[in-house]
């Protein structure tokens, strides 16, 4: 396993109307963030809010699949249109309540469950867990790139941000945060940067992913 300290390199927030940040995704353009009651999506390039927010619960992760954002709201998972905010579909999240950071890859939603330390990957038109995978703290953000598995831990106010075998979930390698900064939602922009969330901060961090992380 490799170590070192996580490299911000870039806050965003706090945003207007926005007390959390629960969930984080990116469509290729804007970041999407839950709120706890709505989701807004802002410009990486400015940190600007480009469009009206979507009025949705929105209790943890947030994911998008190239044309549709998915957003845990308590015990269920809302398939949205980020056009008009409409729900298209709901099925159950796998942890009941429990459940932390979301992403969508290779077809599957990957569901970070809290306090049980484990990622799944389910079904996203049922929510049928497919398979689990084993972290060793508290999972926050989930998120996928180039073939890696990367996601967020939060516990006894240290955070970090960890790559993880999906075989086994063996820490590959490990970022610290900094005392009193912690990463709730993540996701990849699919280059060098992961956004996290964090929390009750309101704020967005740009987190840069090493390159001997990449294949």
């Amino acid at each position: 396993m490799t170590r070192a300290a996580a490299e911000i390199t870039r806050e965003y927030g706090p945003f207007d109307g926005a007390e959390r940040v629960n969930g984080v995704s990116y469509d290729g353009r804007q970041v999407w963030i839950a709120t706890g009651s709505s989701i807004k999506a802002f410009d990486p390039a400015d940190g600007t809010v480009r469009r009206t927010s979507i009025d949705l619960p929105s209790h943890a992760g947030t994911a998008f699949d190239g044309r549709h954002l998915y957003q845990i709201a308590e015990d269920r998972i809302h398939k949205v249109d980020p056009d008009d905010g409409r729900v298209l579909a709901t099925i159950p999240a796998p942890s009941g309540g429990g459940d932390s950071g979301l992403a969508w890859a290779e077809g599957s939603l990957w569901v970070g469950a809290y306090r049980d330390r484990k990622i799944h990957q389910i079904d996203p038109a049922t929510g049928k867990i497919l398979r689990s995978i084993p972290c060793t703290r508290f999972v926050t953000g989930v998120t996928w790139v180039d073939g890696e598995l990367w996601h967020g831990t939060w516990e006894d106010d240290v955070s970090d941000i960890r790559r993880i075998d999906p075989a086994t979930g063996e820490v590959l390698d490990q970022l610290d945060m900094p005392a009193g900064t912690g990463v709730s939602g993540m996701e990849s922009d699919g280059e060098e940067t992961l956004y996290c969330g964090g929390g009750d901060s309101g704020k967005v961090r740009a987190i840069r992913r090493p390159k001997r992380a990449r294949g």
